[in-house]
């Protein structure tokens, strides 16, 4: 075992040595430096277990189904193809880290923190990410059909040709988030903050949008038949070219700030 303590010792009682003492102080911090870095990057050996610290360590095509890795530390860590399907993760900080096209089906990463984190091409159906912090990271081309995502916030993150169907994200920060070309459909984004969203060429036919607030959206070329804006606030929004058959606005904000009347189907009157 390396003793850092007898060593430091060492280092100090030859500093005053001219030539020799600045050489041998050179070579011992080199030696520091080293089995420091050894030290630090051990715990990318330790067992997947619960509160386990994995920062920055390679766990690409691991085999983690069904682990439980709650509270764990895993920012920055490569899962690249890993299997997560059903792993516990809930309270897990996963800011920035890589899970490119790994399997997080029936995962639970309630509370987690996603922050930067990289989701592009997972497949994540039935999985849990209700209050978990997903702020700027990159679920292009991912799959949570009817994943949870209850109270999520979702700022500013890239969901471009995403599958949502289904998908519940009632009260979800969805602010200056870009969704274009994803599929909601019977979606449920009930009081969701949705202000200065990217939704163009979107399918929300279905979708529950009742109290959501769209101010300034980009809904372009947008599908929205039948789905439910009952109360939700449109006032700034873009709404060009989007088909709203069968959808209803009860009591809706328009996009010039005229209130919608009860009942409405189809058209703001």
């Amino acid at each position: 075992m390396f003793h850092h303590e007898h060593y430091a010792l060492r280092y100090s009682s030859v500093q005053s040595n001219s030539k020799a003492g600045r050489k041998i102080s050179m070579i011992l911090a080199m030696l520091l430096m080293f089995f420091g870095v050894k030290l630090a990057h051990a715990a990318c050996d330790d067992p997947p277990v619960p509160g386990v610290i994995w920062i920055g360590c390679d766990k690409q095509r691991a085999d983690l189904n069904g682990i439980r890795l709650n509270n764990a530390v895993l920012s920055r860590t490569n899962f690249r193809d890993a299997d997560l399907r059903g792993a516990d993760l809930v309270g897990a900080d996963l800011s920035f880290a890589t899970l490119t096209s790994a399997r997080l089906d029936d995962a639970r990463l309630t509370g987690a923190r996603l922050i930067g984190a990289n989701l592009q091409r997972v497949s994540a159906r039935r999985a849990r990410f209700d209050r978990a912090r997903l702020n700027r990271a990159e679920l292009d081309a991912v799959d949570f059909e009817r994943a949870v995502l209850d109270g999520a916030s979702l700022y500013d993150l890239s969901a471009v040709k995403a599958r949502l169907h289904g998908a519940h994200l009632e009260g979800a920060n969805l602010e200056q988030a870009n969704l274009r070309g994803a599929n909601l459909t019977g979606a449920v984004l009930r009081n969701a903050n949705m202000m200065q969203i990217n939704l163009e060429d979107a399918d929300l036919s279905g979708a529950n949008l009742e109290m959501a607030r769209l101010d300034r959206a980009m809904i372009v070329r947008a599908n929205c038949n039948a789905a439910n804006f009952s109360r939700a606030t449109f006032t700034g929004a873009d709404i060009t070219s989007t088909r709203f058959d069968n959808a209803r606005f009860d009591n809706a904000t328009w996009i010039d700030r005229h209130r919608c009347k009860p009942g409405a189907i189809g058209e703001c009157p």
